[in-house]
């Protein structure tokens, strides 16, 4: 999958895409969207949303868990593996494990059917903020680099000690680099959530236990007996590798 195709432009206009198979709730989505000023279309299984990600951006992709043929935690994880694109799962899977899987998977937030149309709209509107915000370039912040990485809070990019690129969703270079602007502090998850969250309606407090996890899985020499960013019982997370200006 092209993830150009998938990732929005910063110049076009918001557009949603529903993957639901329910046409019911697929046809509220759209006028819901609609109402709040979105450009929404909705597809009913993967292999449609695949033709239409071809030909067309979006910057949001509202998932639904049970799709006929490939269901929504793969298509999420498909989606992932190649783009950053924020994903909200809306499903009718309210186990706190389902919740869990999606987050590890890579969806951004997940909310459960029957949901509050006013909760939605306002984590879809916080997953655009933090989208928003990861897009925006910021001369004044520097490469750094721990550990023998590098990461690049303008580019947005997390290299290893070969100049290897190592991929990272939006939420998780969010949490990478909270820490690295924080090093050997202890941050507990409210404070890291509002950092990456900008405050704004978002997923709960658990996902921040998820994408450490995953953040974990992709940069500790030994990820079950991580080094790097330590646990700190009843206190959150400490990130323990010395950080410095990166000198290019």
């Amino acid at each position: 999958m092209n993830s150009t195709a998938i990732n929005a432009s910063t110049h076009a206009p918001t557009r949603i895409l529903i993957v639901e198979d329910d046409r019911d709730i697929a046809s509220m989505l759209i006028d819901l969207m609609k109402e709040a000023g979105y450009a929404a279309e909705a597809v009913g299984s993967a292999m449609e949303m695949d033709r239409v990600l071809k030909k067309k951006e979006f910057q949001v992709i509202v998932l639904d868990g049970m799709l006929p043929g490939e269901d929504g935690f793969s298509i999420c994880r498909r989606i992932r593996s190649s783009s950053t694109v924020p994903i909200l799962m809306l499903t009718a899977l309210t186990k706190e494990i389902d919740r869990v899987i999606g987050l590890e998977l890579g969806a951004d937030d997940y909310v459960t059917k029957p949901f509050n149309s006013r909760e939605l709209l306002a984590r879809i509107k916080a997953l655009l903020r933090r989208s928003s915000y990861a897009l925006q370039v910021k001369p004044v912040q520097e490469a750094m680099t721990f550990a023998g990485w590098r990461i690049d809070p303008v580019t947005r990019e997390l290299t290893d000690s070969e100049g290897v690129h190592v991929s990272l969703t939006t939420a998780e270079f969010d949490v990478l680099l909270v820490f690295c602007q924080n090093p050997r502090q202890v941050m507990n998850r409210q404070e890291i959530l509002a950092r990456t969250h900008a405050g704004s309606a978002g997923p709960v407090e658990r996902s921040i236990d998820v994408h450490v996890s995953r953040v974990r899985q992709k940069i500790e020499p030994d990820y079950k007996d991580p080094t790097f960013i330590k646990t700190v019982r009843l206190g959150g997370y400490i990130f323990t590798p010395e950080v410095a200006i990166a000198q290019d």
